[in-house]
């Protein structure tokens, strides 16, 4: 098969395309860097054709819902345009569990994506998946006051990119499912300790201050509202384990 990876150079993305190529089949990577430009649709066309399927794991960095809607109401309105007239080729997105339940900020933007998707014409799947492990370090990057990183409290069960990666690839391979069983890793973690363990693994030894960020979504993940309900299916790499392979 020929599979397209839109968002193929970031986290979720690179290890979807090595998954991909690992199948056996051709990976096509959607991205700037390739020549697409996904909010534009610059060179998607030619891209698509002859493609079978295509996974959406493209992302944007921010935390404001208006901005959110906006990209992903662009790129993924522009991919399931595309991929429609290069014969309706099965459209895999990647999604987030628990976003109808705290329908803010960032999440606002991944619910207007999936009705971009779940209105098309083209056969569909939308997959949820848990935080990724990866996602602690993010965090640490990205929650700073000054020098100072910051440990955000929060719910969360966390799954490996990897993980989520190859699950992408099987399900784009068979038949279009709508919406697929969530995806999770094998236990909640706090958040704060994830950050914490992050960071003393990767030779910080200061202070951290743990924070309860007054956001929408981060109160609604305090709340629980992020984790996998009992029909998910779960992975069994822990956090603990994945940083200690890391």
């Amino acid at each position: 098969m020929r599979i397209a990876v839109a968002g193929g150079t970031g986290v979720v993305g690179r290890r979807t395309v090595e998954a991909v190529r690992a199948a056996g089949h051709e990976a096509v990577v959607l991205s700037r860097s390739t020549g697409v430009d996904l909010v534009t649709g610059r060179g998607l066309d030619a891209a698509l054709d002859g493609v079978d399927a295509v996974i959406d794991t493209a992302n944007i960095t921010t935390l404001k819902a208006t901005e959110a809607v906006e990209f992903f109401t662009a790129a993924t309105g522009n991919l399931v345009t595309a991929a429609a007239e290069a014969g309706g080729a099965h459209i895999v997105l990647l999604s987030i569990v628990g976003i109808h339940r705290m329908p803010v900020d960032y999440y606002a933007g991944k619910l207007a994506q999936e009705k971009i998707v779940e209105t098309s014409t083209v056969p569909w799947t939308i997959l949820r998946a848990t935080q990724f492990h990866e996602f602690a370090g993010q965090m640490y990057d990205r929650a700073k006051l000054g020098p100072l990183h910051l440990a955000l409290r929060a719910r969360t069960q966390p799954v490996a990119a990897q993980d989520v990666a190859e699950r992408l690839v099987a399900l784009a391979t068979g038949p279009a499912q709508g919406r697929a069983r969530d995806l999770a890793g094998p236990r909640e973690e706090a958040l704060d300790d994830m950050i914490i363990a992050f960071a003393r693994a990767n030779g910080h030894g200061g202070w951290i201050p743990r924070v309860s960020l007054p956001t929408a979504q981060m109160k609604g993940m305090r709340a629980g509202l992020a984790l996998p309900g009992p029909d998910a299916d779960l992975t069994t790499l822990t956090f603990a384990d994945w940083l200690a392979r890391s």
